[in-house]
């Protein structure tokens, strides 16, 4: 928040355009609670994430191509760069409660393919994030939701992304910090 504080002072005292993007989740890596890594697949959280706190990396690619063409235009702006929710406001106090409720109610094929699975849907959730500005604003169309992530699982393809799968994994919770930062690497 302080960073993004200085860049608006910045475009504010010398007209610097600037465009603040907030990405979601997009790495590969198992979940950092180690709650939910023992409660849940690791495939099996990062689709539900979609439904609310995750986003592919080529639409943050394709977020920052826009970013870039539109800044002179805009000036200043902070975006939240996540797959769209399938969520509205009037949903916020049910998925407190019952998310699976909430899916299923929105989503009914979901079940069949979470039942094929043995996956489930995290009982709660405290937070949605919204896109509605960055596509209005910036025009930007995100390509990979919850929605066509179960689609690729459905018809047995991948559901990671060609980029996601081409960067990989580059295992940040396997590093043991002990005694401050990893020694660098020859």
């Amino acid at each position: 928040m302080a960073a993004e504080g200085l860049c608006e002072l910045f475009h504010n005292k010398f007209q610097l355009p600037c465009l603040v993007l907030r990405t979601s989740r997009f790495f590969p890596e198992d979940d950092d609670d180690a709650a939910r890594r023992r409660a849940f697949d690791d495939a099996n959280t990062q689709l539900n994430e979609f439904l609310f706190r995750r986003v592919d990396i080529e639409d943050i690619v394709d977020a920052c191509d826009l970013v870039i063409a539109r800044a002179p235009g805009i000036g200043w702006g902070r975006y939240i760069i996540s797959a769209t929710t399938p969520f509205t406001r009037a949903d916020c106090a049910a998925l407190r409660v019952d998310a699976s409720a909430v899916l299923n109610r929105l989503a009914p094929a979901a079940r069949d393919e979470f039942q094929r699975r043995g996956w489930r849907m995290f009982p709660t959730i405290d937070r949605v994030y919204d896109n509605m500005k960055a596509r209005t604003e910036l025009g930007w169309r995100p390509r990979h939701d919850f929605f066509s992530k179960l689609a690729d699982l459905v018809a047995g393809r991948p559901f990671k992304s060609n980029l996601a799968q081409q960067i990989g994994s580059k295992g940040y919770h396997d590093r043991v910090f002990t005694n401050g930062p990893f020694p660098l690497e020859d």
